[in-house]
């Protein structure tokens, strides 16, 4: 079990990225949850309105597309972002992105709320679509499923830092931890290398992905090179974010990743239209940009953001990472940390 700890700690260490079998999670219950989120996705604009919470930094219920801007597109990108892109070569330079992704996103909280927070927009109430009787369940099922297997990793990875077993996970208690899914129509691509989200790192301790439906996601790994992400039936992919490089002085760093569609996509927009009986990409006549695409042409990520809780302290836990860049570190509130990278990315007023 030691080995085991010593080498979650070293793929996160030396690849920002973890893949994981967890007999736990049912894979089943990650097709469920992208069937109903793909029905939910493909419903026309009007009918999602209701679920949007801009008052609340679109930390609940739905996010539009072409609102939220990869913090490295912002006009005027982070130094630690420059740096990352300055130190890429050429084949492994991010898809160039002009301004904010075209993908909808749906967060759904996962787990107990604090009973009292600084950071009340953070936590805000559940928003519950309208038509879907089965979402609490999906969407509590599955979330719960990511969360608790997250938590292991957290226990694994402490021990294999040579930190208290519960030095990350009883920080992440009552954090606010969202799944996460994004919904891009696929019945819109315009061909390869069109960007669904533009490069960036989440904000979060760990983010977890399931397995999608449609490829697409490409990660940076520590060493610069940006590989396809593939997830193995019944496992998870998960990898670092900006608190865990917070947590660790540098030591882990978060991991960059887009999502561009590119010909294996294709290939299964295709396939997906030839299952459901729908006409070929070429032969679609336009159906005007308000209307949404079948449920099956719609790429469903099976995301899962892992936080610290929100009044928790974000202080490093080991000495400076000697390879970080001079990057500081300094203690700061998890909550006002999520609220500074909200308003890089402008889901947060300025």
């Amino acid at each position: 079990a030691r080995h085991a700890c010593t080498l979650v700690a070293a793929s996160l260490r030396h690849t920002s990225a973890l893949v994981i079998h967890d007999p736990r999670v049912d894979a089943s219950s990650n097709g469920k949850f992208l069937d109903v989120l793909e029905r939910y996705f493909a419903q026309p604009r009007d009918a999602k309105a209701a679920d949007e919470r801009p008052e609340a930094h679109y930390q609940v219920g739905l996010t539009p597309p072409y609102t939220e801007t990869p913090v490295c597109a912002a006009e005027h990108p982070p130094a630690w972002c420059v740096a990352k892109q300055s130190a890429l070569s050429l084949e492994n330079l991010p898809t160039p992105v002009t301004g904010p992704d075209p993908k909808w996103r749906f967060f759904w909280r996962v787990g107990p709320r604090p009973e009292k927070t600084a950071y009340a927009d953070l936590h805000a109430p559940q928003v519950v679509p309208a038509k879907f009787p089965e979402w609490t369940a999906t969407m509590d099922g599955w979330g719960e499923s990511m969360l608790r297997a997250t938590e292991t990793v957290a226990t694994m990875l402490a021990l294999g830092l040579g930190l208290a077993p519960d030095a990350l996970r009883r920080r992440m208690a009552r954090g606010p931890h969202l799944l996460a899914p994004t919904g891009s129509d696929l019945s819109r691509c315009t061909g390869p290398g069109q960007v669904l989200a533009g490069y960036h790192r989440d904000l979060n301790l760990l983010t977890v992905h399931g397995k999608a439906r449609f490829p697409g996601l490409f990660i940076w790994l520590r060493d610069g090179r940006r590989v396809p992400a593939t997830v193995p039936e019944g496992h998870l992919l998960l990898q670092a974010g900006a608190q865990l490089e917070w947590l660790t002085n540098g030591h882990i760093q978060a991991g960059m990743h887009e999502v561009v569609v590119t010909e294996g996509t294709l290939a299964a927009v295709d396939a997906a239209r030839a299952r459901e009986g729908l006409p070929p990409r070429e032969s679609e006549p336009d159906p005007g940009p308000e209307v949404p695409g079948p449920p099956a042409l719609w790429r469903v990520s099976s995301t899962l953001f892992a936080h610290i809780a929100s009044d928790e302290i974000l202080a490093p836990l080991l000495p400076l990472a000697p390879d970080c860049g001079g990057v500081a570190y300094p203690p700061l509130q998890a909550g006002e940390q999520v609220m500074a990278e909200l308003r890089g990315i402008s889901l947060a007023a300025g």
